[in-house]
């Protein structure tokens, strides 16, 4: 938006704190290069934009704001004279992308002194060739060290999330490893059951019998039913009366395993049945095998589907065989994190879901969203640890207006008011010397608020702290610094 010219008086701009040391040859030029303008309330620049010119107010009211999913939050508002804004990086050139970073706006006639960006940094290298390279340097030092600390701070994450789901690993590969040799010597000694059987002189027809009976042992194992712990104890109880009542004087070994499987009382009196009498503990020893095994493929299915999961949320939490950019389901992350970082948290801490599973899928950088919940659960995991180790985090999504909400509550020792303000600070944390970058925070505020234009935001108080991130529902593909 162009405003009204003006006259330029250079005893006016050689006033502003920004030019009172400029010599009186300086501020010639200035207001040679430069002009004065005046803008009638509203905008000035928008955010996005090219960035072409260097604003400084001389009388007014300016107010700037940045686009936060479909909101515009208001970042400042001032009547200083002296206040400048606009293409405030222009001497770094091409190697910066020169775009307004944030939007202005006037609320009163405002009269400004305007710098073309080209001018303003020739005249910023001309005139102050050193403070340029220490500004440069300042600039892209910080950049690298923060890339460089990023990559540490992702390092560090990474080293913690695989120490988890090593330890989330090993407990099925264990269980599975235990099961198959259990399961060898089990398949071994049904073999040697039935060498036993087939050596006596029975009919085809109690051989059919025998199978069938199997067969049928194997199917009600698979539909075996969840029995609490004292029906359970009833029902061992009276098959370990059923067993010794036919001779079979170690039921109470038996008795668990098969009810385990599901097999009752008239289970056995339709084994009994089919089978004569001399043959039946036999029998009752080999479908005792025959359940032993099914249970411990049970377990092996069990442990390999519990592994292939993990490594699914491992490759989900990654994002590895995907497009950077996509349409996510925040829930496919949030799940995946969670279980990536169950191992970190530990059974201490209670993990609570109140999802909203009516909520879009969302266009997003799932990744790097991960990233940001790898940093807030981890957060949340500290400051109840400082609490004394146990609580409960609530992780909840829902609809605000045409953006969407996640949200992780912790019960922790929350954080003191004088750091609320700074902790989305590059390098400021309150975590102990060696155990936190100050980079975590940081990070997150960039990919959530630059690169989703959405929005973090904290509320907190001991026992109850809400991390709020925002995120658009709709969003086109852009990248930002």
């Amino acid at each position: 938006m162009s405003g009204q010219c003006v006259p330029c008086d250079p005893a006016e701009i050689g006033a502003l704190f920004l030019f009172e040391k400029l010599t009186p040859e300086q501020l010639g030029r200035l207001c040679a290069e430069g002009r004065v303008e005046r803008f009638e309330p509203g905008p000035v620049y928008t955010e996005g934009d090219p960035a072409t010119c260097f604003y400084v107010m001389l009388e007014g009211t300016v107010v700037l704001y940045r686009r936060v999913g479909g909101d515009d939050v208001e970042v400042s508002r001032t009547s200083q004279r002296g206040v400048y804004a606009g293409s405030m990086q222009a001497y770094l050139g091409d190697r910066v992308r020169q775009v307004y970073n944030n939007s202005m706006r006037v609320t009163e006639p405002t009269r400004f002194f305007v710098l073309p960006a080209d001018t303003f940094a020739q005249i910023m290298q001309e005139w102050f060739p050193m403070a340029v390279h220490l500004l440069e340097g300042l600039f892209f030092g910080s950049k690298n060290t923060q890339r460089a600390i990023g990559q540490r701070e992702r390092l560090l994450a990474l080293g913690s999330l695989s120490a988890g789901l090593t330890h989330e690993l090993n407990n099925p590969a264990a269980a599975a490893v235990r099961a198959t040799a259990t399961l060898r010597e089990r398949v071994g000694k049904m073999r040697h059951k039935l060498a036993i059987i087939a050596q006596g002189s029975y009919s085809p027809e109690v051989m059919a019998n025998l199978i069938d009976i199997q067969e049928r042992t194997a199917e009600r194992v698979a539909k075996a039913p969840v029995l609490s712990p004292l029906e359970a104890s009833d029902r061992e109880d009276a098959l370990a009366d059923w067993l010794d009542d036919h001779g079979l004087p170690d039921g109470w070994r038996i008795a668990p395993t098969f009810v385990q499987a599901g097999l009752d009382v008239d289970w056995l009196d339709q084994v009994a049945a089919a089978v004569d009498e001399e043959i039946l503990p036999s029998a009752i020893g080999w479908l005792s095998y025959t359940v032993e095994t099914e249970l411990l493929m049970d377990e092996i299915s069990d442990s390999t589907t519990r592994i292939s999961h993990l490594v699914d949320a491992a490759k989900q939490y990654s994002q590895l065989d995907r497009a950077p950019f996509q349409n996510a389901d925040v829930h496919e992350l949030l799940d995946s994190t969670l279980l990536m970082l169950s191992g970190k948290m530990g059974p201490q801490i209670k993990v609570v879901k109140d999802y909203d599973r009516t909520l879009p899928r969302i266009p997003a950088y799932p990744a790097e969203l991960n990233q940001v919940w790898t940093n807030l659960i981890d957060n949340a995991v500290s400051a109840m640890n400082s609490a004394g180790g146990e609580g409960t985090l609530t992780v909840r999504t829902a609809r605000e207006h045409d953006r969407l909400l996640v949200e992780f509550r912790d019960t922790g020792v929350g954080i003191p008011a004088q750091d609320r303000e700074r902790i989305f600070d590059p390098f400021f944390t309150t975590k102990p010397v060696g155990e936190g970058t100050g980079l975590g925070l940081d990070i997150s505020w960039r990919i959530v608020v630059n690169k989703h234009h959405g929005n973090i935001q904290v509320e907190s108080e001991p026992g109850d702290t809400r991390f709020q991130v925002l995120l658009p529902l709709t969003a086109a593909e852009e990248e930002s610094e």
